[in-house]
């Protein structure tokens, strides 16, 4: 077995950057859902009601975070890693209210006019502490802006199974994995509690209930039905529809595409 696939998703919700590398950290990979676009009331935003986000790419530049429209590339804007103006604001994700900064006048009013609402981007500085879910990650650790872990993982097997289901097949770029895994049985990953990666190791704590999110095709920024009503079929568990596992790292260091992927437990 081993890492066939690397991504993060600097801003939540927006197009996702695939890496041969990356700096496992606490709260995730590096720049991974760092940024975060909140509405007038300081409440994030994602493609689960503004699918248009999902037509937005992201690249990590030399003089910091590119922003800009896929279908256009030219209409971009940039914004530097450490932010300009870092102001102070208390926002709300899911059940969380956490510190977070703004970064510029200029990305505001660049995604304002993309998603036709007034909006705001933020970005958690390293002081800002978001515990995930103490049931599951039972270490204290810190998440980013993902929905609830640092990382998340899914076997190429597990696609390559329900797109036997699939009318129309879909990429792995609808689930937004950090890690993608070859060379494993469908749904292997639902038995691994404890892994190895490269050098690091990491612990599964947690299925990943899958939403509505899903369903937004990611080339068209549009919604559907699939594959949401596929895997409610024989994915449901518990009311929930499963597919891929979250995890919290026991180290930290780099991870290379290609690296061998041990089951320690």
């Amino acid at each position: 077995m081993r890492l066939s696939e690397i991504w993060i998703y600097p801003v939540k919700s927006l197009g996702g950057i695939r890496l041969t590398e990356a700096n496992v950290e606490e709260r995730g990979l590096q720049y991974d859902r760092r940024w975060l676009i909140i509405d007038e009331n300081n409440v994030f935003i994602t493609q689960r009601v503004f699918g248009q986000m999902a037509l937005i790419d992201v690249a990590l530049e030399s003089s910091g975070l590119k922003i800009f429209l896929r279908n256009n590339p030219k209409n971009n804007v940039i914004l530097p890693y450490e932010p300009g103006s870092g102001k102070k604001v208390s926002v709300t994700i899911w059940d969380d209210i956490v510190n977070a900064v703004t970064v510029s006048d200029e990305a505001d009013a660049w995604l304002s006019a993309q998603l036709d609402k007034r909006v705001r981007l933020v970005m958690m500085p390293e002081s800002t502490e978001r515990k995930a879910d103490p049931k599951y990650a039972s270490n204290g650790e810190n998440v980013s802006f993902a929905d609830g872990f640092p990382f998340l993982v899914i076997s190429q097997a597990s696609l390559d199974e329900l797109n036997s289901r699939l009318e129309e097949p879909i990429s792995m770029v609808r689930f937004r994995p950090n890690f993608v895994i070859a060379e494993t049985m469908p749904f292997e990953e639902d038995q691994w509690k404890r892994i190895r990666v490269g050098e690091l190791d990491f612990e599964i704590v947690k299925p990943c209930g899958r939403c509505v999110l899903i369903t937004v095709d990611p080339a068209t920024g549009e919604k559907g039905a699939e594959p949401l009503k596929t895997l409610a079929s024989y994915r449901r568990v518990n009311n929930k529809v499963l597919f891929g596992q979250n995890m919290v790292a026991s180290n930290f260091g780099l991870v290379k595409e290609g690296d061998a992927l041990e089951v320690v437990e």
